[in-house]
């Protein structure tokens, strides 16, 4: 790594900008190096936790591929146990665990003109090495466990045998994840539950906003409705809650995502980079809580940023074959498939996806859904199935419009109207539920959208809807439970990317 650094006497804009960038992009996508905000480079780099020879980079394809993973351990950065106070702050309990159930890749181009993090549902069904189909949020623990039981009965000490093991099950983890998305992965960075809350709170809060109000007591997460400032624990509460969620862990990614890019506005602003005390604060946190690959020279990845604007970091989520998996042995999974998110994410990172034609692969209008009101008109015979659609679109971030029957002539496809034929809002709502076929109505307004389903639908709709209707129920709402062997799969196809750059808050479900 490199130690070269600015002349101590260059002054303060020309010699810490580039570190400031470091601060936005990072503290937002991977909650990494906050701290190079501050001016002890040297007090943070030195203290900074390692780990090497994790098998990373080797892949010269015009970008900087960053493994982001939040992990549930209980130890800090330097393997240290937490406090009862901060196991108790957490609202996590005490068992030991290693799961990593925040994945996100992070492309950064060597120009570094813009960034994309790209989040992995934790349930997604994978081939981990060594393992085989397994969860990928196991693909960490269950590697690390079964290497360090090998590693103690060959007569390794305990530290040996945490140290081996945990290296084991991060290479694991990094090889699972370019297995499933065609990416080598270059640099990676770990972050515990107390760094999440120990940066939330250096930065004075998160701004959130919530379509409902929550009351959940698994997660803790009790909020009203509304515009919010969330810290400590009450923010891990909001990016941890699951339960209750129309789309479960799905709908989990999605506050996640507008949880890092409001941080991102709280990280960039003027009351932020100029308090000391705050950026102080920023980088006892993360010598405390992140862990860095060895190899990485943050200065340099630092100096690449350093024009990177908000409006150019943006938050994607891989598409899933079925949100409701289930494998032959009864386990609840989400079933990805591997070429369609390799071909997704080629799409995403500047290559030419192998089949244009593809929708899942497809260009999606950049748009702000916030701003797009959906009427959905259920033209099947399938009762129930236009308040499933609504409640998909509505967790996507899309304003809900009327929903009922449709009366209008008959229609042989499900088909997404607009007024006009170039309207962006409809290919994105198209894009959103796999891919439809659009047609213009110019009856409707302009700016308008209205998504007409016909009995051919096999998009998303709400997880809440399909997996919790009884069978007595199935027969009035043409839907059946998601544990019910032979149902038709719920794809989740990616929704509208989170921008950075947008003005307060997005609510979400």
């Amino acid at each position: 790594m490199s130690h070269e650094q600015p002349a101590p006497d260059a002054p303060p804009s020309t010699a810490r900008r580039p570190i400031h960038i470091a601060v936005a992009v990072l503290s937002v996508l991977a909650l990494v190096v906050t701290g190079f905000a501050w001016r002890s480079i040297d007090s943070l780099r030195n203290n900074l936790a390692t780990a090497g020879g994790l098998g990373l980079g080797g892949s010269a394809d015009g970008a900087v591929d960053i493994l982001m993973v939040g992990t549930d351990s209980r130890t800090d950065a330097h393997g240290n146990p937490l406090s009862q106070d901060e196991l108790d702050s957490l609202r996590a309990g005490e068992e030991v665990a290693s799961n990593t159930d925040t994945i996100v890749l992070i492309r950064v181009p060597n120009d570094g003109s813009s960034a994309t993090a790209i989040s992995i549902p934790r349930d997604s069904y994978v081939d981990v090495p060594g393992i085989g189909m397994s969860k990928i949020n196991a693909a960490y623990g269950a590697t690390k466990e079964t290497e360090r039981l090998r590693l103690v009965e060959d007569g390794a000490t305990d530290k040996e045998a945490e140290e081996e093991s945990t290296k084991a099950g991060r290479e694991a983890l990094i090889q699972s994840v370019a297995d499933l998305t065609g990416i080598t992965v270059d640099h990676y960075a770990e972050v515990g539950l107390l760094g999440f809350v120990l940066l939330t709170n250096a930065v004075g809060g998160v701004d959130v906003c919530l379509n409902e109000p929550v009351d959940e007591d698994m997660s803790g997460a009790h909020f009203p409705a509304g515009e919010q400032t969330l810290k400590g624990a009450d923010a891990l509460s909001f990016v941890r809650q699951r339960h209750d969620l129309p789309r479960g862990d799905l709908d989990r990614i999605v506050r996640q995502q507008v949880f890092m890019a409001s941080l991102v506005g709280k990280v960039l602003s003027a009351k932020t980079l100029s308090d000391p005390g705050k950026l102080n604060e920023l980088s006892g946190a993360v010598q405390r809580s992140v862990v860095l690959d060895d190899d990485w020279d943050i200065i340099e990845f630092a100096t690449q940023l350093q024009d990177l604007a908000g409006g150019k970091v943006q938050f994607e989520t891989i598409p899933v074959a079925d949100l409701n998996g289930m494998t032959d042995y009864g386990e609840s999974i989400v079933e990805v498939k591997p070429k369609d998110v390799k071909k997704y994410v080629a799409g995403l990172v500047g290559e030419e996806p192998t089949d244009s034609e593809d929708p899942t692969t497809s260009e999606t209008p950049k748009i702000d859904a916030s701003t797009v009101t959906v009427d959905v008109a259920n033209a099947s015979d399938v009762g129930g199935l236009a308040n499933g659609v609504a409640d998909a679109l509505t967790s996507l971030g899309y304003g809900q419009g009327e929903v009922g029957n449709y009366t209008g002539a008959s229609v042989s496809e499900t088909t997404v109207f607009a007024h006009s034929a170039d309207d962006d809002s409809a290919k994105a709502v198209a894009a959103a539920l796999g891919g439809l076929p659009t047609d213009t109505d110019a009856t409707l307004p302009e700016g308008s959208v209205r998504v007409v389903l016909s009995s051919d639908y096999q998009g998303p709709t709400s997880a809440e809807t399909t997996s919790t209707t009884t069978s007595s129920e199935s027969s009035e709402t043409g839907l059946e439970p998601a544990s019910t062997a032979g149902t038709t799969p719920t794809p989740a196809p990616p929704g509208p990317p989170i921008d950075a750059g947008s003005s307060g808050p997005r609510c979400v479900n």
